[in-house]
C-alpha cells in the first residue's frame, strides 16, 4: 500500500556498518513491537558477565538462576524484558512460539513449570524508538534488515549472530563487513 510503512516486528536490524563508536555497534536488534506509535526491541548479542540469579532480587527457580543476563539495550538499563519460547505457544506476540514478557512473577512461572523444550533469554534495558525515528534510522541505512527466527534468538552464540546473519544476507558488501575486525588496526 502506498505510503504505508512495512512493520518490522519479527525482524531483526543489523548494524549496516554506519553505527560504529554507538551503543548500537555491531548489533543484533530483535523488534519486539513496531506500530504507528514506535518500536520495541532487544538487543540479543550483548550478553553481560553476570548470571540473572545474581541480579534479580526475588527467589528464582534454579532453571533462571545460572542464564546469561543480556544488555537488551540503553533504555531503562533496570527494565526487565524476557524471551521465552516452547514447543507450542499458541498466544506468542513475537513470533510463532516467541513471547516477550516483562513481569517477574510471570518469569519465575515459567521457571518454575516443567518444560523440556522451553528456551528464555533475560535481558536488562531495552531500544526503543519513538514514532517514525526507525524508519528514518532505516532511511539513512543505518540498519539491514532479516527475518528473526528461534534458531538465531536462542542456538546462535552473540559474538557469531552478527557476522552470521551478513553472510546470510549475502553480497559482497555484507560479507566483507562481517569479516572486518571491530579495530581496523587489527586489519
Amino acid at each position: 500500500m502506498p505510503g504505508k510503512s512495512k512493520r518490522l516486528k519479527g525482524h531483526l536490524l543489523l548494524d549496516s556498518g554506519q553505527l560504529a563508536g554507538s551503543f548500537f555497534a555491531r548489533t543484533v536488534v530483535l523488534i519486539c513491537q513496531h506500530d504507528a506509535d514506535g518500536a520495541f526491541g532487544l538487543v540479543l548479542n550483548r550478553a553481560t558477565d553476570q548470571k540473572v540469579g545474581a541480579i534479580l532480587p526475588a527467589s528464582l527457580p534454579d532453571a533462571l538462576k545460572d542464564l546469561p543476563l543480556y544488555l537488551g539495550g540503553p533504555v531503562q538499563p533496570s527494565a526487565l524484558s524476557f524471551l521465552h519460547s516452547d514447543a507450542y505457544l499458541p498466544q506468542a506476540n513475537v513470533l510463532d512460539n516467541l513471547n516477550l514478557g516483562h513481569a517477574l512473577d510471570d518469569l519465575v512461572a515459567l521457571g518454575a513449570a516443567f518444560s523440556s523444550t522451553r528456551r528464555v533469554k533475560v535481558f536488562a534495558g531495552y531500544a526503543g524508538w519513538a514514532a517514525g525515528q526507525l524508519e528514518g534510522e532505516l532511511q539513512r541505512e543505518d540498519w539491514l534488515t532479516y527475518p528473526a527466527s528461534l534458531d538465531l534468538v536462542f542456538d546462535t552464540p552473540p559474538a557469531q549472530l552478527w557476522p552470521k546473519i551478513l553472510r546470510l544476507l549475502g553480497g559482497w558488501r555484507n560479507v566483507l563487513l562481517a569479516e572486518t575486525p571491530e579495530d581496523p588496526a587489527l586489519n
